[in-house]
């Protein structure tokens, strides 16, 4: 009798869909069910919020896709584990019966903030002129948020959950969470890997109390066992163990391969990102933590463009219809039309240049921050604006890169390249070129699914140690070399244009700010 393979099932419940996706100890895809999904609702303007029931039943969907499609058995799957979109929070009762909406990590609702932090660390802040960016955390916790407009809502709540605790707990019955998935207006403490000390500042920030949080794993260990319930839901059999992963991003940095210091591993998705793995506590920007990888005890060392590829489909929305159309008609994918349009333009746009900051942040850039583009002429098309898109993106991760090598003192030295925006031929060249260094595609899309399942493998004992894991799991697929030419261009664009943009225009982006209210 033939013994079959074991399998890892890895949920991955993104933004714009939930995954239901099987690995095999190779790092191979052997099974993928996706269900799309509506991001968010809105009852008010700036709000994101959606039902957490909805993301449950479509991950029962996603489920039930996967073995509609795949001829796998689902009695190979040793090891269930799940990876989540981040920042995301939901409020249930003593029953674990959802009390509200989940606020998903788009929303734009802020909290007010009546007066400083109470007590040393109120003259602390003050002291160090941290006030600014202590009221913003605070305006952006959605706890203050809840207590101050819903009260009644607080008072029934008995755990405060991410999305991921969510889903681990309609998995297992329990309330238990991964340390990786602990990024979100919180109080984590982001050094030590677990929950803020009795005197750390965050719980005179926030409502939230010590017995509303879950109780954190790290990633590789066992959060439980799949309650009947929940088996059935997923087309599975009871008592299955389920791993313990990271967040999204997390997982796409291990999914990777990205295990040291020297590999810069950038996500074009929603939010777009650069990462290092770090066994050191390293701030990239002076303030704002490494967030926990999926690798236990190690650092994410992250900078973001908080819309990142959003931009992307932001320009697709409201200028790309034509190409969309066409696609529909050809029965080819509309980014393969979206490529055509980049390679209508010559590196450097002629001479256009786009500052991503579509959204405002806390430090770098700052809450005045607006996006911006520079350089028009009446030779300039849409195509040089999407191809400005792309560039504008590649510099503002190739500034993080630099934040990042400065404070650890480490050269990035190889680049791999993820999320929806790397499947894109176009945008990897210009990210070579714009970076001076080969961009790396990963084996599979799906890189942060298989982070989950590089976890769920060595908590299954299906490779002994992480290393291993990787090194089994992962592989380079493309590599796209830069271009000597183009990389001198982009050189002296990113130098002499690029990098003096927010500088000269942070005074004017406050001047907006005063005229108009916006951003608040």
């Amino acid at each position: 009798m033939t013994v079959k393979e074991p399998l890892i099932l890895a949920i991955d419940n993104g933004t714009q869909s939930v995954r239901a996706l099987l690995f095999d100890t190779r790092g191979n895809l052997v099974g993928k069910g996706k269900q799309d999904i509506d991001p968010y609702f809105s009852e008010q303007p700036g709000w994101a919020e959606q039902h957490p029931d909805y993301f449950w039943d479509s991950l029962g969907s996603a489920c039930d896709l996967l073995w509609q499609n795949t001829a796998a058995d689902p009695a190979q799957v040793a090891g269930v584990t799940v990876t989540t979109q981040r920042g995301t929070v939901i409020n249930l009762d003593k029953n674990g019966v959802p009390l509200r909406p989940a606020i998903i990590w788009l929303d734009q609702r802020h909290a007010k903030v009546d007066g400083p932090v109470p007590g040393p660390w109120g003259w602390l802040f003050k002291l160090l002129r941290l006030e600014p960016t202590i009221d913003r955390f605070r305006e952006k916790t959605q706890a203050n948020w809840i207590v101050q407009n819903q009260p009644e809502i607080w008072s029934e709540t008995r755990h405060f959950l991410l999305l991921s605790g969510y889903l681990n707990y309609r998995l297992t019955g329990q309330f238990r969470d991964s340390v990786g998935s602990q990024v979100g207006y919180i109080p984590f403490d982001y050094k030590r890997h677990h929950w803020a000390g009795k005197r750390d500042f965050k719980w005179l920030t926030m409502p939230v109390k010590p017995e509303m949080l879950p109780e954190l794993v790290k990633p590789g260990d066992r959060l439980g066992e799949l309650t009947s319930d929940a088996a059935a839901h997923l087309g599975l059999p009871d008592a299955l163990p389920v791993i313990a992963a990271a967040s999204d991003k997390a997982c796409e940095i291990l999914g990777c391969g990205g295990l040291s210091p020297d590999i810069g591993c950038i996500s074009y998705g929603t939010t777009a990102t650069i990462n290092t793995t770090s066994r050191r506590y390293i701030e990239p920007v002076r303030m704002m933590p490494p967030y926990p990888s999926a690798l236990p005890d190690h650092y994410s060392t992250e900078v973001m463009i908080y819309r990142g590829f959003w931009m992307v489909s932001w320009f697709k929305r409201e200028f790309g219809l034509r190409e969309q159309k066409l696609a529909e008609q050809k029965g080819i994918e509309p980014e393969v039309l979206f490529d055509e349009l980049v390679r209508e333009v010559p590196p450097g746009s002629m001479g256009l240049l786009l500052q991503p900051y579509w959204s405002p942040g806390v430090r770098q850039p700052g809450p005045e921050a607006k996006g911006s583009i520079i350089g028009f002429g009446d030779v300039h098309t849409r195509s040089h604006i999407y191809r400005a898109i792309l560039e504008g993106l590649a510099y503002a991760l190739r500034e993080g890169k630099e934040r990042i090598e400065k404070r650890s003192g480490i050269p990035i030295r190889r680049l791999r390249v993820a999320g929806g925006g790397s499947q894109s031929d176009a945008a990897m060249q210009l990210t070579a070129d714009i970076f001076g260094l080969p961009a790396e595609r990963p084996h599979t899309c799906e890189t942060s699914g298989l982070g989950a399942a590089i976890d769920a493998a060595v908590g299954l004992d299906l490779h002994p140690d992480f290393a291993t894991a990787v090194g089994a799991m992962t592989r380079v697929g493309d590599v796209f070399h830069p271009d000597d030419n183009t990389r001198q261009l982009y050189q002296r664009l990113y130098r002499e244009v690029y990098l003096k943009m927010y500088p000269q225009l942070q005074p004017l982006y406050r001047t907006i700010r005063d005229i108009t209210g916006y951003p608040q």
